[in-house]
């Protein structure tokens, strides 16, 4: 291969990997009107043009609603005899309900009896005592009871002698914080469904759970077997779950939890899947474990980012050290190389082959530079989705000026530090690039990677400076190895 191809491969290759980070991983751009970046989008703004026949106007009251309030155990909840969920409580949250959704009502039910079409219903209370409430509408003969057991989630049962379908419809607004929290309709089937809240989707299949996500919380309604169910959310900010089928009985849990991931996994019902790890989800849940396990012996997930950093590195050396020792190779036949250039600078075809069969001869590997690199970058992707949703991180310091590992470095010294040691891994590295123009193009990737690091989360930014700089000293352990 010649050393143009060389060096077009890396830019391509470092191009792709940058520009499909941008694309698929960075920070979103905030809103440019609100000043106060945790200003509430007024409902009424949203709701003043509805037509008469938006989800909403489906459960607006037609009377006065009556409302009834549980408590028991870590669990509060606010309702109406139409089943309007106003609002719900949990010691486990840090966020009130209020911050989390800013509106009145966040969900409500409408039954179809009979194919009659979906309507409200208003219950006639029959119980309600130490955390349970049951009611009765006589028109349509269903029951419907609430509980909240100690130690469980409020538990929701509607039964009746008639079949029935019924339609569960969350509302919200959008809303968009500085730390890139954006609230969200969210479902899951086999895998995690989110919907900005204001954007229109539509689906049908078999769902766990389903909700509004927003700031490290989750506001769900979730079945204890995956039913299937038809799913659209509009423009309006509506979103709604529908049941294609009828039933006599119908039973779920409501849930409103911090989403800390051994909390969620001890729920079951899928529900740890609200932490959104994406593709990279095998590697971020062990990087996950692997910081907490730090943490309990050095309770600074600074420190654990950089234990495991240095846990990672020592993992992958075999691999590293074959590049490295290629590397090595490739540095000493710099001279041969340079030889070979002048001598065939006229012949193209023979230029390459020559340098093909030196390669060849030495085990020199031209490529051997970006194997770091790559290996890196799984690791790299997986600690950003730790870092941008796991709430264990939230909120972390690190020392200095660093108060929380998942916002930025707001005065941009980790992102130099990557550039530096990054230009001074570059620098260590032998180049089969002979092209002056192209030279000055790979020495801008420093900058570059530098550069994107500014706005991302600071622990990540520790990461790969640590990353960086602990390959430079097995790099250049292993050229003065096999120098000696």
């Amino acid at each position: 291969m010649s050393d143009q191809k060389n060096a077009i491969l890396a830019v391509v290759l470092s191009g792709l990997i940058l520009f499909g980070w941008q694309a698929y991983f960075a920070p979103k751009n905030l809103p440019s009107s609100p000043s106060n970046t945790n200003e509430i989008i007024p409902s009424q703004e949203i709701s003043k043009s509805l037509p008469s026949n938006d989800l909403k106007q489906e459960i607006l009251p037609t009377e006065q609603p009556l409302l009834i309030s549980l408590k028991k155990d870590n669990y509060t909840l606010s309702f109406s005899n139409q089943l309007e969920i106003q609002s719900i409580g949990n010691l486990q949250a840090h966020l009130s309900f209020n911050e989390f959704n800013d509106v009145k009502q966040s969900l409500g039910f409408v039954f179809d009896i009979d194919g009659t079409g979906f309507k409200k219903l208003s219950f006639t209370t029959l119980e309600n005592s130490n955390g349970f409430w049951k009611g009765l509408n006589t028109q349509s003969e269903i029951t419907a009871s609430i509980v909240i057991e100690p130690g469980t989630e409020p538990s929701v049962k509607f039964i009746s002698p008639r079949p029935f379908k019924f339609k569960a419809i969350f509302l919200s607004n959008p809303k968009l914080l500085e730390n890139r929290q954006e609230r969200k309709f969210a479902i899951y089937s086999d895998s995690l469904d989110q919907t900005t809240v204001g954007s229109e989707d539509q689906g049908d299949s078999l769902i766990s759970w389903a909700g509004i996500d927003f700031n490290y919380h989750l506001f769900a309604l979730s079945f204890d077997k995956a039913l299937n169910l038809l799913h659209r959310s509009d423009e309006k900010s509506n979103f709604e779950i529908t049941s294609n089928s009828s039933f006599s009985e119908i039973a779920f849990n409501l849930f409103y939890v911090k989403k800390e991931y051994n909390y969620l996994s001890s729920l079951g019902r899928n529900l740890k899947f609200s932490v959104d790890f994406g593709m990279w989800g095998f590697f971020a849940v062990w990087i996950l474990k692997g910081l907490q396990f730090f943490y309990n012996f050095f309770p600074n997930y600074g420190v654990s980012i950089i234990l495991i950093t240095l846990l990672v590195r020592l993992l992958t050396f075999p691999l590293q050290y074959k590049s490295f020792v290629g590397m090595k190779k490739l540095q000493e036949i710099q001279p041969e190389m340079t030889s070979i250039r002048e001598k065939f600078k006229e012949d193209p075809v023979r230029l390459q082959k020559e340098t093909m069969a030196l390669f060849k001869k030495t085990g020199a590997n031209p490529l051997g530079g970006c194997l770091p690199l790559l290996l890196q970058m799984p690791i790299f992707m997986a600690f950003y989705q730790v870092l941008s949703h796991a709430v264990e991180l939230v909120g972390a310091p690190f020392y200095g000026w660093i108060f929380d590992l998942s916002n930025k470095d707001p005065y941009y010294i980790i992102p130099l530090f990557v550039a530096g040691s990054m230009f001074l891994q570059q620098k260590l590295q032998p180049s089969t690039v002979a092209d002056p123009m192209q030279k000055k193009v790979l020495m801008f990737m420093p900058l570059i990677f530098g550069f994107m690091m500014k706005d991302l989360p600071s622990g990540l930014s520790l990461y790969f400076f640590f990353s960086t700089s602990i390959g430079i000293v097995q790099q250049m352990l292993v050229f003065k190895t096999k120098k000696a």
